[in-house]
This record gives structure tokens, sequence and C-alpha cells, in this order.
């Protein structure tokens, strides 16, 4: 039961029809369907399971302890992946014990871009709490378990049951009034374990093939700087260091500039095997983006084109673009010329970042199949012809894999931005057009064995769901 099948954005619901809301989204079709499927089976709501629901909360000013009582946020957990990244004092955790957390609980992500993250906490997490955005599901019913409960909410019927239920405004969110109404469809414990068994497979082949592309990714970046003769030992940077006012160079004052990371990293790179040129030495050009106009909100004008424009969220760290969800805008004609992206462009993301991602990703314009431009959080360069953009965008993937990035950024407000007075300084080593190609295409021919893999593993996953839909429709 696939809702994205679904394709109907027009429907009628009779007043007799009605239950808990009037607002239409709720009654879309895709969700009546789901929902109807449930109810002819044995069903139970959450809150008929379950202990009262429960969200945690944030320490105040989100300051956090190097030790002490795991806390998880939504973005630390899914199915079955729980990844400790901050803690809490056990003062606080005795504050808001109300939802501590222990083995065999469900998390549920309840507001924002992460609404329906799922989490069944294992055994070796045998104490920890949650922020506000997560929703503690105790299970107490002896007809329910708790990994097939968690298996059912983060399926493509769970899912769908969750944004139904959701209020819908700015953000969405679920609160626990609106979760504790799911319904879940109630099997035998003998269905359920051959759910639980059937996920389970299908994440240990998702994980034995992530392994094996990330073991493949491992060696891209290596193999380019091994390749061009730069040999970069493990650094580590001084705490506490002096540099002479001779060695200051351009507007960096900061020290960030001069720790042994950065220095290390252009020294190598001016020791490899092939003459450098200056980045900017090797571009034909440099274009800054355009983000445009709402389409929404701006009106016709014939003086603009709607245009798809490719944005931050449209790279992975792969060096991979996502052309699902591109957002369109409309573009000035006059502007549009020069910033549609042509075959061999290069995007650079110079404006952005996270607290623990540097601005910095590259991605290389293949073969477009649309007119695409892009944001004015990226830049796109197009270089000479003594260069190659393959050749070019392997190189600067690679020095972001080293972290270089991490140096070369300032942040003034909450975005981080890209010095690009620096990153156009950066020495690039010039092989022969061959030896670039070379070097290009095996990048490439790697890269997409990963890439392949990664997809495999998805796959995985996604057919055991299917298979668990089958079980839970037609038992």
């Amino acid at each position: 039961m696939q809702a994205s099948n679904v394709k109907n954005k027009c429907f009628i619901v009779w007043s007799n029809e009605l239950e808990k809301r009037i607002d239409p989204y709720f009654y879309k079709p895709s969700f009546i369907e789901i929902d109807n499927a449930v109810k002819k089976l044995k069903h139970k709501t959450i809150k008929e399971i379950s202990l009262d629901l429960k969200n945690g909360s944030t320490p105040l000013g989100g300051v956090f302890t190097n030790g002490g009582v795991p806390y998880f946020r939504s973005q630390d957990f899914n199915l079955f992946d729980f990844r400790i990244k901050q803690y809490i004092t056990s003062e606080f955790h005795k504050k808001i014990n109300r939802s501590a957390i222990k083995p065999k609980d469900v998390l549920l992500a309840v507001v924002g871009a992460t609404l329906g993250v799922v989490g069944y906490v294992p055994d070796n997490i045998t104490e920890g709490n949650i922020n506000q955005n997560v929703a503690r599901i105790r299970v107490i019913d002896k007809e329910i378990n708790p990994k097939y409960l968690a298996i059912f909410l983060s399926s493509n019927m769970g899912q769908n049951l969750i944004l139904r239920n959701a209020t819908i405004t700015t953000q969405a969110y679920l609160n626990n009034k609106q979760l504790g109404d799911i319904e879940i469809p109630i099997l035998d414990l003998q269905s359920q374990n051959k759910i639980i068994k059937l996920i389970e497979n299908a994440y240990e082949k998702k994980i034995d093939k992530e392994q094996k592309a990330g073991n493949i990714l491992k060696t891209i970046d290596n193999y380019i700087l091994g390749e061009l003769g730069i040999k970069i030992e493990n650094i580590k940077n001084k705490s506490c260091f002096s540099i002479n006012s001779k060695e200051v160079g351009g507007r960096r004052l900061d020290p960030k500039g001069y720790l042994d990371t950065p220095q290390t990293i252009i020294k190598a790179i001016g020791k490899s095997k092939y003459k450098t040129k200056t980045l900017s030495e090797l571009l034909e050009t440099s274009i800054a983006g355009e983000w445009g106009e709402d389409p929404m909100t701006f009106g016709d004008n014939k003086d603009y084109s709607l245009t798809k424009v490719l944005r931050n969220t449209n790279f992975d760290n792969l060096g991979n673009l996502n052309f699902d969800d591109v957002e369109e805008r409309l573009i000035e004609n006059k502007k549009l010329e020069k910033v549609e992206l042509k075959r061999g462009d290069i995007l650079i993301e110079k404006s952005g970042g996270s607290p623990i991602q540097p601005v910095g990703r590259v991605a290389l314009i293949e073969n477009p199949k649309d007119r695409f431009t892009f944001s004015n959080f990226l830049q796109c360069f197009r270089v000479k012809k003594e260069c190659l953009p393959e050749y070019l965008f392997c190189f600067l993937k690679a020095l972001y894999g080293l972290n270089y990035m991490e140096y070369l950024q300032n942040q003034t407000t909450g975005i981080k931005n890209l010095i690009m007075e620096e990153y156009l300084s950066i020495p690039v080593p010039l092989p022969p057009i061959d030896i670039q190609k070379k070097l290009a295409d095996e990048f490439r021919n790697r890269l997409e064995n990963a890439n392949k893999l990664k997809a495999e593993a998805i796959e995985e996953v996604e057919k055991a769901k299917q298979e668990v839909e089958k079980i839970i429709l037609y038992k």
C-alpha cells in the first residue's frame, strides 16, 4: 500500500464522514485508505497499549556536559541505531524523570522536519532522557511486542497515520493526544515476531552493504591525493602557538587559519609531483547564485521565468546532487542566461553548513536534463581548458575530506561562510590532461560502486517493509 500512488489532490468528504477535524489534509484519500485498512483489522490505539506518553526538556541555556546521563534528540536515533552525542547532569535527569527512557521503549520524533523518525531503545542504553521534540512510548499491553510497534510506526502505513494525525502549520507537530489516537493493528505474537525477524534481517544486510560502501569511499580521497604525490601524516593542532607577523597573510587575523592542520595541508600540496596553479588561475569565470522571487507571492511578470533552483539541501557529502526535490523560483530573464548551469560546471557551497559540517561541499554538473540555476548560497566555477572540470571536482572534494574547509570559513551570524579569497588561492596540482582524466574516471567508478551499494542497502529495507504490510493486511 503505497500512499504516493494516490495522485488525486481534489476530493469530496461528506458531512457524515467528518471525524475529529475539519481540515482537508486529514481526509486525503491516501490517509483514508490506510486508516480504513487498519480499522478492518483487530486494532488498539497507542494510548490503550502504553503508559502516559511523555516528552522531555532541554537544559537551561542548552548547555550539556561531557559525561553523565545520555540525552537524545530526534537526529540522534533511527529504528535500530542510537548515537550518544551529548549528556545531561544527573540532577537535570532527575528533574525530568517523567521522560526517562529504558530498554524496549519506543521513541518518536513529533516536531518539524524529523517528524515520524522512530527509535527502539536497545538493551545497551540502560539510562537516558530525551528533549521536548521526542515522545516516549512505553508499551504495557502484553499483546504488543514493543519492537513490533516501532517497526509498524516506521512502515509506510505507520508513517502515513502519523502524518494524518499531525497538525500541519508552519512546522508540523504531533501532540500526545494526537499520538495516542493512532491505531495499531494487533497481530498474534507469532506474526509480530515474524515481522521483527524480517526487518532485523533486512537491516543486517543494509548495514553490511553500507559498510562495504563506506570502505570504498574511504579509498577515494586517499587514491586521488596519493596519485598526485600529496602525503599528509596525522596532524594535531596545538592549543597554544605563536607566529611571526611576516607570516600573517591577507586579511586573516584569526588564529584558526594558522593552525598546524591547514598549514601542513598547503605545504603538502606544494610538494606534489606536479606543478601547481592557484584555483583562481584555473577558472574561466566564477558566478554568484540567484535565489529569485517566490512564485506564490510575486505575481505574474513577463520579465521573470519560473526556474528550478539548486540549493544546499540538494547536496550530499559524496559529491552527488539530488534532483528530486528542487525548489522553483522566479528568476529575472536578464540574469537567467548568466546563472543557468551547463555541463562541466562545479558548484561550491559557500554559505550554510551546520555545527558539525563545514561549508565548502562541491558538486559537478554532468548531464543536466532540465534547466537549472543555483541559489545565492552557492558559487559556480567554470574552468579553463587546461584543467578538466571532473578532475578539479574530485581534487576539491578530496580537500574537503581532509576537513580543510573547516579552516577556510568564518561565522558572524548563525550561518557559516567560506572565505572565498582564501578558497580561490588554494594551490591545485595540474597533471597532464590524460592523467587528469585517469584520476577523474577512477574517482567516478569508485563513487558509482559505493552509490550502488548504498541504493541496494535502502532497497533491502524497502522490500522488507512491503512484506511487513502484506503480513499485516492479509494475515
